[in-house]
């Protein structure tokens, strides 16, 4: 098992102890949805209250990770109006990542609501879906990220047209969206 399979495993096995919903996206989702590709960190999704943050965050150190000392004060960081911490340990010479992302607005409780039960190399989990991991590729739209969605679509007939279409508007992709179907079309 390589460092990073550990991290996805030991985060996993944590929120399902405590019986935190939570969705895995990123990299591990577009294995499971797309293309398998490689990646180096690990991003989930977690439905938990600001008040149990302290107890997770022992428990994340207890496995050896790293919370910063800013989320232990009660500071969160943020992309996309979504809040996140970040737990991290270093292995083999190089720092290993998990964006921890805590459910708080309308897109990220659809996202909680709509994962699905799967595997991702053997590692029982719950997953965003196809279209939510499309909408947050395209809200981080980076190349790897409109490579990933290329992918998804690709592996991906049957997605929810109307709920793309409804969250791509509310999180201002829609034109994103519009290039991705047609560079699909195109390729596809």
């Amino acid at each position: 098992m390589t460092p990073v399979e550990k991290l996805l495993r030991d985060l996993v096995g944590l929120l399902e102890e405590l019986g935190e919903p939570y969705a895995v996206m990123g990299g591990w989702a577009v294995r499971a949805h797309g293309l398998p590709r490689p990646t180096y960190d690990v991003d989930v999704t977690v439905a938990i209250d600001r008040e149990k943050l302290p107890a997770l965050f022992q428990r994340i150190d207890a496995l050896g990770y790293d919370v910063g000392e800013q989320y232990l004060g009660g500071w969160l960081d943020s992309v996309a109006d979504m809040p996140l911490f970040k737990a991290s340990t270093f292995v083999d010479g190089r720092t290993l990542v998990a964006d921890i992302f805590i459910a708080e607005n309308e897109f990220q409780e659809a996202i909680i609501a709509r994962r699905q039960r799967g595997s991702i190399d053997g590692i029982p989990t719950w997953l965003v879906t196809p279209e939510d991991l499309i909408l947050l590729k395209l809200v981080a739209d980076r190349v790897r990220d409109r490579a990933d969605v290329l992918d998804v679509l690709t592996m991906n007939v049957k997605l929810d047209d109307v709920y793309l279409d409804h969250w791509a508007e509310r999180l201002g992709v829609t034109e994103k969206l519009a290039a991705a179907r047609k560079e699909f079309g195109e390729s596809g």
